[in-house]
């Protein structure tokens, strides 16, 4: 049996059965999932109708992640999946989808942000903590202390996102669909909803 999208097959909302006046159509038609996993990109591209082409990616180390406070986008390699709210099973088989909350390695984020503001962040220190330290600029000239001076009057950090960069990983969430477009691209988690997601990890 193939598999098919349409929905004839159900019961009405009051619980009777709908008559089978037709067999399936191919414009009905549907596709196995992707299931993408992490390792070395694999893409297959997909004829659809009307001659679209779909690009399903089988495997995938890595894709474009935002920081949003930021405004900073760079292509980092996903590590890990931690969390899916719909299942816990695409969590263990560590498959990529769309929604999902993945572990992502934070050294570009890290390296960006040295250069940006002059301060060099998640820095370990005694009894589990972090600190921000400020990179020497003595040899630099007046002209980028000064921008250095004013950036870093403006720089905030999360504490919770420091102690991430210590450990060189950040928590992202993925918004593209890798079965479809065959990227794994999405943002890094901060604020309230970083929170929430923390609090369910702990949870499960």
């Amino acid at each position: 049996m193939g598999i098919t999208r349409e929905g004839r097959h159900k019961r009405r909302e009051t619980g009777g059965r709908r008559a089978k006046f037709r067999k399936k159509r191919k414009f009905e038609m549907g596709r196995p999932a992707a299931m993408t996993k992490i390792g070395e990109a694999r893409i297959s591209e997909v004829r659809c109708r009307g001659g679209n082409i779909k690009h399903r990616a089988l495997r995938l180390d890595s894709g474009n992640f935002s920081w949003g406070t930021e405004v900073c986008t760079r292509k980092v390699r996903v590590l890990d999946v931690t969390y899916n709210a719909s299942n816990n099973e695409l969590v263990r088989t560590k498959t990529l989808v769309k929604g999902a909350i993945v572990l992502i390695d934070a050294h570009p984020f890290k390296t960006w942000y040295e250069a940006h503001y002059g301060v060099k962040i998640g820095i370990k220190k005694g009894g589990g903590t972090t600190e921000i330290e400020k990179v020497d600029t003595s040899a630099m000239s007046k002209q980028i202390q000064a921008k250095f001076k004013k950036r870093a009057a403006e720089q905030t950090l999360e504490p919770v996102l420091d102690t991430q960069f210590a450990s060189g990983r950040l928590y992202a969430k993925i918004t593209s669909r890798p079965g479809q477009t065959g990227r794994c691209d999405g943002y890094v988690l901060e604020g309230p909803e970083l929170a929430f997601y923390q609090k369910q990890l702990h949870k499960k």
